[in-house]
């Protein structure tokens, strides 16, 4: 797929794709090229109407060690304006990977902190190591998680959002699995073994049905029951049970057989 600098996208024939953090020596630590990079690669993963879901990964020990040092020190000469066109393409990247129609599954190991703690946020769901390491770590520089805020808030809950980023507390695996930012977490030697086992499973899904599902999940997320969102459901199951893939579905197992979408992939 298309070539980056501090980004990788792979795409896997069996039909979905990966998008890897690629600065290793840096921790893949978060700087203006990345965010753009990141943010190019989105719109191509959007583009591909071919893919079922996507994968988010971090290449060598860490996810991201969070803000670039050298990004930061060149952000600290920047004037008001500047550092509002920066802000505003950090949100572009979280609006966009939260908004992607596809599923997105984040894999953590090492440190995950500042804006890496909103990527994670941003994903459908995410697993990491027990021994993966949290921070929203931006007060103990003078700063504030500000833009990565809403995604932070739905994943960890008003409250727990309001202890970590006003403490800037280090927590673990095991603790952002109990605060249900990873759905679950384990030993770094199974991890990889694991992620397989997470892309088998969604390969068994329908890929239209886990878009839908985003969607209908997306709509009723306010927990509000309103005449609007009983309408939308109600055309939701509708136009999915007449569609090409929900006939294949249902067919499929009234008949006893694999759906199509489970077919080995060429």
């Amino acid at each position: 797929m298309t070539d980056f600098t501090t980004v990788q996208l792979e795409k896997d024939p069996r039909g979905f794709a990966t998008l890897w953090l690629d600065r290793p020596e840096k921790n893949n630590a978060f700087n203006a090229e990345m965010i753009r990079e990141l943010i190019l690669a989105i719109d191509t993963i959007a583009a591909d109407k071919t893919l079922r879901f996507l994968l988010l990964r971090g290449r060598g020990k860490h996810f991201s060690a969070g803000a670039d040092l050298a990004w930061m020190q060149s952000c600290a000469k920047l004037d008001y304006n500047a550092n509002l066109n920066d802000a505003r393409e950090l949100a572009e990247l979280m609006y966009n990977l939260h908004g992607l129609k596809i599923p997105t599954l984040a894999v953590v190991q090492g440190a995950a902190f500042g804006g890496a703690v909103g990527l994670v946020s941003a994903c459908d769901i995410a697993i990491g190591s027990e021994d993966a390491l949290f921070s929203l770590s931006e007060v103990r520089i003078g700063l504030a998680p500000a833009v990565i805020s809403p995604f932070v808030v739905q994943a960890l809950g008003e409250r727990n959002a309001r202890r970590y980023a006003l403490s800037a507390e280090r927590f673990n695996g095991d603790r952002a699995r109990a605060l249900g930012l990873l759905a679950e977490c384990y030993a770094t030697s199974e991890l990889e073994t694991q992620v397989e086992h997470w892309i088998s499973n969604l390969l068994l899904n329908s890929p239209q049905a886990m878009q839908v599902s985003k969607d209908l999940l997306r709509e009723a997320a306010s927990g509000v029951l309103t005449p609007a969102l009983r309408r939308y459901t109600e055309n939701a199951i509708a136009r999915i049970r007449v569609s090409p893939e929900g006939q294949e579905g249902l067919n499929a197992f009234l008949e006893k057989r694999t759906p199509a979408w489970q077919e080995p992939q060429a």
